[in-house]
């Protein structure tokens, strides 16, 4: 356990609902920032989300945890002036609304600046506060299929599908906690505050760098490939006698493994696969070569042969079987935590590891508004 965590002493006030907001203020709670989390009087919405232990969402738990919970109506003068004395106090101040609605509320970058300069004010929002799209909302699948991300996601000739796991909302929620605290290390170095301009859009096309240069370099539109790869070969899921299965074999050394694996030693001279793009150019014939051995085995006998090879493999896991993992045990990924009422659930902790050490995550989780008339007694400074 760390003795004293990196962000101890930071005081950040979240406006936010759903994922991309909540997400990032969990990360800074999660290495030791005080977070409020500034909520309308019914809720972030994501409180209503199943499933619902004990009358609480574990969805909710999921990204929220560490936090305190204020319940305001910001559209009441006396609530809006709380929200300010409140921010006044704070080092940080993070909200995902459209581009206008914390300015119209009376909670904006113009209001604060002036008043805190040494203030991080990071937004975060759909497209951006500037640009002809700017306006506009946007959830994680609009924002996939905006950026790009469902165009190469699927089967070949499959219908447009997204990525199962929303990834636009959590790697906007990453940029905006690592620019926070880069922001914050500038105001800690004498520098000034100002604000962060986080768009979903953006980054989810900054994540997809691989597929952006293939762009660049080619001029084309990269392709859906199912679970395959451009540029390697073997390198996607495969089907044993009992199921499917995944190898990475991305090099030449590892595909002369694959070779020798199989039973096929021969194979690592032809022609048509004498290097990574020749494999990947041909991926479809050694596909079937590939599928044509490994149906006469379990995939859990070629797994263990593949490991012994040292080549990267793996089964294709549900969840449960990805946090039963042994290592996932080893990394301490998984914590037991109880919801607000008493119900014993479990969470994925930090996944970080700090001096050596798992990150010890704060497991309690706000009821709606628990921390308000607490936080309402304190003494503020007049806003």
């Amino acid at each position: 356990m760390l003795a004293r965590p990196p962000l101890a002493g930071l005081k950040v006030v979240e406006f936010c609902q759903v994922a991309a907001g909540p997400f990032c203020g969990m990360l800074l709670a999660d290495y030791g920032a005080e977070v409020v989390k500034v909520e309308p009087p019914e809720g972030d919405a994501m409180r209503q989300w199943p499933p619902v232990s004990g009358g609480y969402s574990e969805n909710f738990a999921s990204i929220n945890r560490g936090k305190k919970s204020v319940a305001l109506d910001l559209k009441d003068p006396a609530d809006r002036d709380f929200a300010r004395a409140l921010v006044l106090e704070a080092d940080v101040l993070v909200e995902n609304n459209r581009p206008g609605v914390m300015q119209r509320l009376g909670l904006g970058w113009d209001w604060f600046g002036p008043r805190k300069p040494a203030l991080v004010y990071c937004s975060i929002s759909a497209f951006g506060q500037v640009g002809p799209r700017s306006t506009e909302g946007g959830f994680d699948l609009t924002i996939q299929a905006a950026t790009g991300v469902m165009s190469v996601t699927g089967e070949p000739d499959g219908a447009p599908v997204k990525c199962g796991v929303p990834l636009s909302d959590f790697a906007a929620g990453l940029y905006a906690a690592f620019s926070i605290s880069a922001m914050v290390a500038r105001v800690r170095a004498g520098g000034p505050g100002g604000t962060i301009d986080v768009p979903m859009f953006a980054t989810t096309i900054a994540i997809a760098a691989l597929q952006t240069s293939e762009y660049f370099g080619t001029g084309k539109n990269p392709r859906k490939l199912g679970s395959a790869h451009p540029r390697n070969a073997p390198y996607q899921a495969y089907r044993a006698a009992d199921g499917w299965f995944a190898i990475a074999a991305g090099n030449n050394k590892l595909w002369q493994s694959v070779c020798e694996v199989v039973g096929a030693p021969e194979w690592a001279d032809d022609p048509r696969f004498a290097s990574t793009t020749l494999r990947a150019a041909n991926q479809g014939v050694l596909k079937d070569m590939l599928e044509a051995r490994f149906a006469s085995d379990t995939s859990h006998a070629w797994l263990e042969r593949f490991r012994a090879a040292g080549v990267p493999s793996a089964p294709i896991n549900g969840y449960a079987e990805a946090l039963a993992d042994p290592q996932a045990e080893a990394l301490g990924l998984v914590v037991p935590a109880t919801l607000p009422g008493g119900h014993a659930t479990r969470t994925v902790g930090c996944p970080i590891r700090l001096d050596g050490g798992a990150v010890a995550v704060n497991t309690t989780f706000p009821a709606l508004g628990e921390h308000t008339a607490a936080l309402r007694a304190q003494p503020k400074e007049q806003p």
